[in-house]
Order: C-alpha cells, then structure tokens, then sequence
C-alpha cells in the first residue's frame, strides 16, 4: 500500500506542472488509468460478467444441440435412405414375384382352356358318332320293317297264287337266309 500512496503522491505532484507533450510519459495518468481499468474491470465483474459469460455458456449449449441435432438429422436421414432402398428391392421382388405368379397362372390357364376345348370337342365328336349311330339304326329298323311290310305283301302274294306247302317252306328259308345276310 505504500508503493500505491507514494505513486499517489507523485502524480499529483507531476500533475501540477503544465508542460510536456502528450506522448510523454505520465506516471500519474499511468497509475490513474490502471485504477481506472482495474476499478472497471470489478465493476464489470459484479455487473456483466456473469450475464456475458451465461451468454456465450447459452450460445455454446445451443450450437452443440444444433450440431447433435444435424448429427442425428443426417443419421436419421441415412437410415431412412437405407430403409428406403430395402423397401424398394423388396417392392422390385414382389413385383417380379407378381409378374412371374401372373404368367404361371396365364399358362395355367391356357392349358386349362386348351384342355376343355379338346373334351368339348371330343364330346361333340362322341355326341355326333351317336347321334349318326342312332340315325343309322333308326334307318336300318325303317328298312327292316319296309322289307319287311314287301316280304309279307310277296307271301301274301304267292300264297294268294299257290297254296302248295313246299313252296311256302322253300319261300320263308329263302327270305330267312336273306335276312340273316
């Protein structure tokens, strides 16, 4: 404290002479301006210290959240991109999965129709066999009872011209004959 009174002392004393330029040295002022600074800088420390340094603490927290947040962000957006990408191979999949059931199926099908049409066609061809079989023995059974109808109309004939019984028997073995032929 007595260096401090005597540079005290001295300033006043070097302050009551007027002279000098303003570059020279000044011990007073020197002394009254680390006063001043250290005077200001507790002052500063009271005051606006603590708000300045909470400032720049809230400044320093806020732009490492930003920066975990753009961390996280560009993570999230990767996982999305990577999700993505499998969901778009497994979308690929299905669809060949899909494309490849579709032409089994359209096969399938064809064979299936192709298979229906031959026994559709086989049945008319069967239907048509019997129905012409059917018209055949229907004909044949109109011959039968036309010839028939003349064989009786003849015999009536000739037994109307001979009644003789040899003749008779030789005429029915005749028409049995033609019948059996």
């Amino acid at each position: 404290m007595n260096t401090l009174s005597y540079l005290l002392l001295l300033t006043l004393y070097e302050g009551s002479e007027k002279g000098g330029s303003p570059l020279d040295v000044n011990p007073g002022v020197i002394l009254w301006t680390v006063v001043t600074f250290i005077f200001l800088l507790l002052i500063l420390k009271k005051l606006a210290w603590k708000p300045i340094l909470n400032s720049l603490n809230e400044r320093e927290k806020l732009i490492k959240e930003s920066l975990e947040k753009a961390d996280q962000a560009q993570k999230d957006a990767e996982k999305l991109l990577a999700e993505n990408k499998v969901n778009l191979s497994k979308a690929e999949d299905e669809a060949q999965k899909i494309i490849e059931q579709s032409r089994e199926l359209a096969e399938k099908l064809k064979t299936q129709i192709l298979e229906e049409s031959k026994s559709q066609a086989k049945k008319m061809i069967v239907d048509a066999t019997s129905e012409i079989e059917r018209k055949n023995a229907e004909a044949f059974n109109k011959l039968k009872d036309q010839v028939a109808d003349i064989a009786v109309n003849v015999a009536e004939k000739i037994l109307r011209e001979n009644l003789d019984k040899d003749k008779q028997v030789r005429l029915v073995n005749k028409y049995l004959d033609d019948l059996k032929n």
